[in-house]
């Protein structure tokens, strides 16, 4: 037995690594019966490195729509197998060449050239092509990476992180505007994932829009008063895969009752595609690039009733 395989992980650890909440570890470990920790010397749930691949790769095909009851029964290797068919009908294009190299770079460890190629295609690309052309697809080999093993849990925190130092440091360059819309972007609470909001908000300001970000995990009532606050004229939310989909609807429709009529409310990210049905006066924008459109919509609907 190899030092990795004999390795044990705690409640903790499992729960950062996996994305899966220690509640949720607990009742699979009732209602499945997997995981099956081990116990220390004090009585703590003690994991396999072989249980924490297999939750890695179950989360991950949850967040593509499947249920864990008809997965966590299922050796790794099946559910690699099955990864790797749920990721392949999504690539409608060739991967692009800066896929690779960041895929390289990662695993080689090479933070330093990371840095320097994110700030390098930024540069190049302009913040508005920078985001809809290379990060969007640049993301989704990431997460197809993880998915299939490829990528460790720490190199794909290393790319969230320089990302988000590289899209910070965009944003921030941009001249400061206070021009209309004041747009107001977050997450509700549950939602830890934070690039998609900062992608948008990179689109939007490069637009010259005024930028509110409250960051992740706002409590619905918090949106509202910081709405009100800010006099701002959207609301913008994030939600990723790993957001629970039955969620979205619900929150979406309360968070509308609770704002002022002329306070557009717009939801984005991968979550939202999925949405079977838009709660009314809510603006679905499933694609980062839908995110310009909405914004050309809104200052022409704005327009035309001012006149």
């Amino acid at each position: 037995m190899t030092e990795v395989e004999a390795a044990r992980f705690n409640i903790s650890a499992v729960e950062r690594e996996t994305g899966l909440s220690k509640d949720v570890l607990r009742i699979w470990e009732r209602r499945y019966g997997f995981p099956r920790p081990g116990r220390d010397e004090n009585a703590e749930r003690q994991y396999t490195a072989e249980e924490v691949a297999r939750l890695r790769t179950i989360k991950r095909l949850m967040d593509t729509g499947l249920r864990p009851g008809k997965l966590i029964r299922q050796t790794l290797e099946d559910l690699n197998a099955l990864a790797d068919k749920r990721i392949r009908p999504r690539r409608e294009a060739p991967a692009l060449p800066v896929e690779a190299d960041v895929l390289a770079l990662l695993k080689g460890h090479d933070v330093t050239a990371l840095h320097a190629t994110l700030a390098s295609l930024l540069l190049r690309h302009g913040v508005q092509r920078f985001v809809v052309e290379t990060l969007a697809p640049l993301n989704r080999a990431v997460g197809e990476a993880w998915m299939r093993g490829e990528l460790q849990v720490f190199e794909e925190h290393v790319y969230s992180e320089q990302l988000q130092l590289a899209l910070r440091s965009a944003i921030n360059a941009l001249p400061r505007s206070q021009a209309a819309p004041r747009i107001l972007l977050t997450t509700v609470p549950g939602e830890q994932h934070g690039i998609g909001l900062l992608m948008a908000e990179a689109l939007l300001a490069a637009e010259g829009a005024c930028c509110i970000s409250l960051g992740t995990q706002t409590p619905f009532d918090d949106i509202r008063k910081a709405a009100l606050a800010h006099k701002v004229h959207v609301v913008v939310l994030s939600f990723s895969m790993a957001f629970p989909l039955r969620q979205i609807g619900d929150g979406l429709a309360s968070l509308r009752r609770t704002l002022p009529g002329g306070v557009a409310l717009w939801a984005g990210g991968d979550a939202t595609r999925r949405l079977r049905r838009t709660p009314a006066g809510v603006r679905i924008v499933p694609e980062i690039g839908d995110t310009l459109s909405a914004l050309a919509s809104w200052r022409a609907e704005t327009a035309g009733a001012s006149r």
